[in-house]
Order: structure tokens, then sequence, then C-alpha cells
């Protein structure tokens, strides 16, 4: 029995990068920390929240690779020569990702209350309607 998979279904012609971009964000860190939000404005604007007390902007980083929006956190241990007699608030990083859709693009991002708001915006593509010719089927 051979395996059907969404990209060699023969009504779906050429989305195998949607069967690839599926098997990556299925394999992307599904650990909850730090937690966050994903809204919609309108229709065609998002915003993506992520709790980040505690990190300076500096100790933040945005990329965006290949529809693959990544936040990393780094904080920097600076407890020096203090003496901590419980440490329930720990120093630690972290790595979420986020794939994106075709046409969605970053429109910003901000600081605030120790949120990480991310902005994202969907730009529709014109719709273009083709009429293809048919040649003869003479050949010579």
């Amino acid at each position: 029995m051979t395996k059907l998979t969404l990209g060699s279904h023969p009504f779906l012609l050429g989305f195998d990068q949607l069967e690839r971009l599926v098997e990556r964000t299925a394999k992307s860190d599904a650990n909850g920390y730090p937690p966050y939000n994903i809204e919609q404005y309108g229709e065609n604007a998002y915003r993506i929240t992520l709790a980040v007390a505690g990190f300076a902007e500096d100790d933040l980083a945005i990329t965006l690779e290949d529809r693959q929006l990544v936040i990393r956190g780094r904080q920097r241990d600076e407890a020096g020569d203090r003496v901590f007699l419980h440490r329930g608030i720990a120093a630690r990083q972290f790595q979420r990702s986020f794939v994106l859709a075709e046409g969605v693009e970053v429109s910003g991002a901000s600081m605030e209350n120790g949120l990480l708001h991310i902005d994202l915006k969907r730009s529709l593509p014109e719709t273009v309607v083709q009429t293809i010719r048919i040649n003869g089927g003479r050949k010579g």
C-alpha cells in the first residue's frame, strides 16, 4: 500500500513545499516558555505577544529566514557578588519559532511592560486571470 502524502495528491500540484512546512512546524520547539498569544486585528493583521519579563531589548533577537520567524532570548547572569537565599527567577534562554504563510510580513516589533509584541501583515496578491491559447494539433 502506497502512503498518500499531501504533495503527491494528483490535484495538488506543486504543494510539496507545504508538506515540508508542516513537517518543519511540527519539529519546532514545543516547550511552554515563554508563554505567548497570537491575535488577529482585522482581516490581514496579526500580533504575536511573548511574555519576556526580565529580558531587556538587548537580550532579545528577532530573525526571519525562509518564512520562519525566530525569537531568541538570552539573559546575562549578573549575579556577581550577590548572595541569593532563594533563587526562583532563573536567568534562562529561549528560542520560539513561528512559520509564516507566504505573503505574511513582519511590520514591526515593540516592548511594553515585559511583553514583546511582533506585528505581522498579510499582503493580498492580485487576482490574475490568464487565458491560454490552444495551438492546433497539426504538425508540419
